[in-house]
């Protein structure tokens, strides 16, 4: 039995590309986006009650990440990107429909000159994600203390000290966002974005993610890392 499925909105999200995007939602609180409403679902009625809620849930499509055929075995990173599970014990982005569940922190509700847009933080979503549903988080039932998680017991780690270069500097003192763009890049950096299976011996190799407007550059040495620029 085939579905129809259409989006009821798009993400405007921080995130222009799927490298450096952080791997599950809240791990960066900083990481924000705007959800906007398409008609004819961006009617204020649609969204009446959302606002008494912190948290929702956005049901979304890996646009960016769809293929004809699909594994039935992926290579999480939280196991060093080496050893493999089945594709639903993970919730790796190639799968056989690809579509994503994340919680995400509702900052507010912007209705202006006909536009719905729900703004959003904590977020793990690439710019111009295509979302199916929203629902709000309901902490007595979504939460579950007891769980178990697998091989995700635990939160991620922080394993790196970030630093900025002069030139790093004096770019976010330009900018009107450089105290707040200062905290994400930290958050997203400090927990090391690199593929987990690529070599991570060359410490003079420059990695570039694009944020916003321009692309953030970086390098790993030791047990730092350092940002190099951003780059226009």
């Amino acid at each position: 039995m085939n579905y129809s499925l259409a989006p009821i909105g798009v993400v405007h999200s921080v995130f222009r590309e799927r490298f450096g995007i952080p791997r599950q939602p809240l791990l960066v609180p900083e990481a924000k986006a705007r959800l906007e409403l398409l008609a004819p679902y961006s009617c204020i009625e649609a969204v009446a009650g959302l606002e008494a809620f912190s948290h929702l849930w956005l049901t979304f499509i890996f646009h960016k990440t769809m293929r004809d055929q699909w594994q039935p075995q992926v290579r999480p990173p939280r196991l060093g990107g080496n050893r493999r599970v089945g594709v639903f014990a993970s919730r790796s982005p190639f799968r056989p429909n690809p579509i994503g569940l994340s919680v995400v922190v509702l900052d507010g509700i912007s209705h202006q000159q006909g536009k719905l847009e729900l703004l959003l933080s904590g977020i793990d979503l690439l710019d111009g994600t295509p979302v199916l549903d929203i629902k709000p988080y309901i902490p007595y039932a979504d939460s579950i203390p007891e769980a178990r998680s697998g091989y995700a017991a635990e939160p991620p780690q922080v394993s790196k000290e970030v630093r900025f270069s002069e030139t790093a500097e004096a770019q976010l003192r330009q900018r009107d966002d450089g105290v707040e763009l200062r905290g994400l890049i930290v958050k997203l950096l400090e927990c090391d974005p690199r593929p987990a299976y690529k070599n991570r011996s060359q410490s003079d190799r420059i990695y570039g993610m694009r944020l916003y407007d321009f692309d953030l550059k970086w390098r790993v040495v030791g047990d730092e890392v350092e940002v190099v620029e951003l780059a226009i």
